[in-house]
């Protein structure tokens, strides 16, 4: 699995450097993502910029795996999707399904504010 990590103060950042992400591919990044909701930094950035073509069960478990972040208090947000990417993911329903953004930057940017909304949510609390 060719990936890179960089982690930043709110989020760490996961770019897939293979030009299909495959079924296998999803569970095999799945497993170290969950991890980092263990961690002190929760919350992901998926950088897809790589990824050309992905198979319909990994962008399944994609929609997955940021439904359990949502749910465990942590954001999760897909970037830099290539047009065929996101062709193919809006043709299957699942784009509506998933917190994605164009840049990275503005995945970052979203990072940030639910991690305010979620500050002021334990606040009313």
């Amino acid at each position: 699995m060719e990936v890179k990590t960089d982690t930043k103060e709110k989020f760490t950042v996961i770019r897939v450097k293979t030009q299909e992400l495959s079924a296998t591919l999803a569970a095999e990044l799945a497993r170290p993502l969950e991890e980092l909701l263990k961690g002190n930094i929760r919350n992901v950035v998926l950088n897809l910029e790589a990824v050309n073509s992905v198979q319909e069960e990994a962008a399944e478990s994609l929609v997955r795996l940021q439904q359990k972040f949502y749910e465990s208090g942590a954001s999760f947000v897909v970037c830099e999707l290539q047009q065929s990417v996101e062709d193919f993911l809006d043709n299957k329903n699942l784009l509506e399904l998933m917190n994605a953004t164009p840049t990275e930057s503005e995945a970052g940017d979203i990072v940030q504010m639910e991690e305010i909304e979620r500050e002021l949510l334990d606040e009313e609390e």
